[in-house]
């Protein structure tokens, strides 16, 4: 019966194609307005690099078997995508528009709203690249400023900030172009680190000032939020991914073994082991076969810690660059993967003061 009662439904379908995993979430809208979640899949992905497309067919192979896992459990064909864009190519900036309202009572409407936005967005591009996004931050209306929404007010003069995010278009091509040689359509497409910080920050975490910091495989993103809107945005080349590599080298063992013993055994900050904890033996598999060996807790986490601190430091560097290292009222937020990581906030709470 469930089944055919979601069936009648048009199922929301978001996909994330990750550098690590490639992940698929599907929901559908109840009679009460409430979204439910009715499915989920996952596949490893195998043709990205730092979030960009480099080998399109195993990007293909790697969206059909999760889309495939995601139908299956939730008993539903999937059609449209909502699909993330990610990676160190995504750039964002701040930008002002201005036009003079020229309607007979000078009350700003929709399109003068559009008008003005538009303007903003007006600014030389690179060859090669695109607007991705566009987020408008506030608006003024003649010496009125701090305005979330101009529409029906008074005025001759309307202005806007927004933040204005660009991206290669082959990035964006590429990733349509993988979708659709897998069988789906894209309905749109949506930055991944602003999906990540509309899913972990409350409105007031928006309001009052907040950093989110979304680590993932190989790529960690910073988007800032104030007065309710994105005023900040980067992408770092570092991830999860740079912490394996470097117990697979500081341990001279496998990368899927170094995977294992960073989740199961890793630990990023020395100030959670205690005396005893540290002296603990960890098995280490070896390489060409070779007999595993054994190194103590300590050693482990004498690896991660500078590699979280690096990570993290970038990030407080650009808060810092930024002006907004005294204006994060509600902190900084940390999710994605490579936050999962024990030690993580203790080093963040360090190095974010």
């Amino acid at each position: 019966m469930a089944k055919s009662a979601n069936s009648a439904l048009s199922p929301i379908v978001g996909l994330d194609i990750g550098t690590a995993a490639v992940r698929v979430v599907m929901a559908v809208v109840a009679n009460d307005g409430q979204i439910d979640l009715v499915g989920f899949g996952e596949a490893v992905s195998k043709g990205l690099r730092r979030g960009v497309i480099s080998r399109p067919d195993d990007a293909v192979d790697a969206i059909k078997r999760a889309v495939e896992s995601a139908e299956r459990m939730a008993g539903l064909a999937i059609g449209n995508l909502y699909v993330g864009l990610a990676g160190v190519h995504i750039k964002g900036e701040n930008h002002q528009g201005r036009i003079a309202v020229t309607g007979r009572n000078r009350e700003i409407t929709r399109d003068d709203i559009n008008r003005v936005i538009e303007t903003a967005c007006a600014v030389p591009m690179p060859a090669g690249r695109e607007v991705a996004d566009v987020l408008p931050q506030e608006y003024t209306v003649d010496d009125q400023d701090g305005i979330d929404d101009p529409l029906g007010m008074l005025g001759s003069r309307l202005a806007v900030s927004v933040h204005l995010v660009t991206s290669p278009i082959a990035a964006k091509q590429n990733i349509v172009t993988s979708v659709n040689r897998a069988g789906f359509h894209v309905a749109d497409v949506y930055l991944s680190q602003l999906a990540a910080a509309e899913a972990v920050l409350s409105d007031d975490d928006r309001e009052y000032g907040s950093a989110v910091v979304n680590i993932g495989a190989e790529t960690t993103s910073l988007a800032i939020y104030q007065r309710g809107a994105v005023w900040h945005t980067a992408v770092f080349p570092l991830g999860g991914s740079h912490f394996t590599n470097d117990i697979a080298v500081g341990l001279r063992t496998s990368i899927p073994d170094a995977e294992r013993i960073k989740q199961v055994e890793g630990c990023a900050s020395r100030h959670l082991l205690t005396p005893e904890r540290a002296a603990e033996l960890i098995e280490v598999p070896s390489i060409g076969g070779r007999p595993p060996r054994v190194v103590s807790r300590q050693i482990l986490c004498d690896i991660l810690e500078p590699r979280a601190e690096e990570v993290l430091s970038h990030v407080q560097h650009e808060i810092r660059q930024a002006g907004f290292d005294r204006q994060l009222s509600s902190g900084v937020v940390l999710t994605g993967g490579g936050a999962l990581l024990t030690g993580m906030v203790e080093v963040a709470e360090q190095v974010f003061n």
